[in-house]
């Protein structure tokens, strides 16, 4: 029997290091391809040029011909929605995992997919509903464009655009797209600081993937919702929802999923002050993400756990742990989490000593921030230059760092900043 083979290969890349679940995925259009040849190949490409991935492989039965048509079209109707578009990590592992939950055969072949489900009737997702047409085409295009608005600095335009497709796809009964164009609308109005918008359109997502009994859309959902509430600080509810999350993912066996969800949950402990349950569902999800290999989450579960032995006081271990971080972040060129990492050690050596790694690794801080043309991490730089020379009691370079830190926030409008540090400045020229 001859089989057909499908090859996804998705990348992930987080612009977020503190919550995950409002992470980004890049996908790059000129990497983006569909191949095809008989006997029927198919091949996927999604790729961020940053981090290459090994694809993943999915072998799919002969005898069922007719799935491929309806393969070839989600993998078309996926290129064309999300190409030149920032997508939410959550957002784009479902679609590009939609492919695997809609046909059992797929995820039983697949032992590397993220998204793995073991209960046939929880695979049963209807790839597009059987739409096509002139109104789903509009709606696609709309979508794209508001990614291109988002991208140009014009938010309004792309929520604009965005509600446009919002409501074409629920005429149409497209519920797939429908529940694309309310992630894009969450999450963009929740950076926008539009908590109430931002939960409506997250709730209504959810209740999409409801609907579809997608349950790791489910999941996904939940953890953004979850981490909305808790950048609103409804900790409380933000605590259920991840819980929920997680009973869903082990349930069916979704492990980014779980790991997604019990990192989210050591955050909510974390802002509790329980610091030892934060640790304790961070090396849980530490284990998991491990597993699935996938190192920038890893990298920021890994942050998260030096982050809590920090605010235990333990500042050796922390410094450990902010160790493998920085490492793991530099293997996979995840330029956040290392700025992070460095942060965490300069902070933990000035503490416990020796010196000299504190001053070390805040100047690979300070070469990192001008190598990336970092001014905002540069001004960080100078601030704990200041801040570390006035500890060791050397007030006139701590004066010299004050200045420049002083100079630059002046230069980048941060006027918050700008005060604090003429206050800190003010101190040492009165002690002096």
């Amino acid at each position: 029997m001859s089989n057909y083979v499908l090859v996804l290969d998705p990348n992930k890349q987080p612009l977020d290091p503190v919550h995950p679940s409002t992470a980004r995925l890049l996908l790059n259009q000129q990497k983006a391809a569909v191949f095809r040849r008989f006997p029927f190949t198919i091949i996927l490409k999604v790729a961020n040029s940053n981090r290459p991935t090994q694809p993943i492989q999915l072998k799919i039965d002969a005898k069922k011909p007719e799935l491929l048509k309806k393969i070839l079209s989600q993998a078309n109707r996926l290129i064309r929605v999300i190409s030149s578009m920032a997508i939410p990590l959550a957002i784009a592992t479902l679609h590009t995992s939609v492919l695997l939950w809609s046909f059992p055969a797929l995820s039983q072949n697949a032992p590397n997919s993220r998204q793995k489900l073991d209960l046939e009737e929880q695979l049963q997702i209807p790839l597009n509903n059987g739409i096509e047409g002139e109104s789903r085409d509009e709606a696609d295009l709309l979508l794209r464009l508001g990614g291109q608005a988002q991208r140009s600095g014009n938010v309004e335009k792309a929520i604009a655009y965005w509600q446009q497709a919002r409501d074409l796809y629920q005429q149409i009964g497209d519920f797939e797209g429908l529940g694309l164009a309310y992630d894009y609308l969450g999450l963009t109005y929740a950076n926008l600081g539009r908590y109430p918008d931002a939960e409506e359109a997250l709730r209504r997502r959810l209740g999409v993937a409801r609907y579809l009994k997608d349950f790791g859309g489910q999941v996904f959902g939940l953890n953004n919702l979850g981490s909305l509430l808790l950048q609103s600080g409804n900790l409380e509810v933000a605590s259920a929802t991840f819980i929920e999350a997680l009973n869903i993912a082990r349930t069916v066996k979704n492990r980014e999923g779980e790991g997604l969800s019990l990192n989210n949950l050591g955050l909510v402990a974390a802002l509790e002050g329980n610091y030892l349950e934060a640790i304790k569902h961070y090396q849980a999800a530490l284990g998991l993400r491990r597993r699935l290999g996938d190192s920038l989450a890893e990298t920021n579960t890994q942050n998260n756990l030096a982050d809590a032995y920090f605010a235990l006081n333990q500042y050796r271990d922390a410094a450990i742990e902010y160790g493998v971080a920085l490492q793991l972040a530099k293997d996979s060129r995840d330029i956040p989490n290392q700025f992070r990492a460095l942060r965490g050690m300069v902070k933990s050596y000035s503490i416990v000593g020796p010196e000299l790694l504190a001053f070390k690794y805040l100047e690979r801080h300070f070469a990192l921030a001008q190598e990336q043309q970092n001014q905002r991490e540069e001004l960080i730089s100078l601030r704990l230059s200041a801040q570390l020379y006035k500890a060791k009691g050397d007030l006139a370079n701590a004066r010299i760092f004050y200045e420049r830190a002083i100079a630059l926030a002046n230069g980048l409008g941060d006027s918050g900043e700008e005060a604090f540090l003429r206050n800190d400045l003010a101190q040492i020229l009165f002690e002096r």
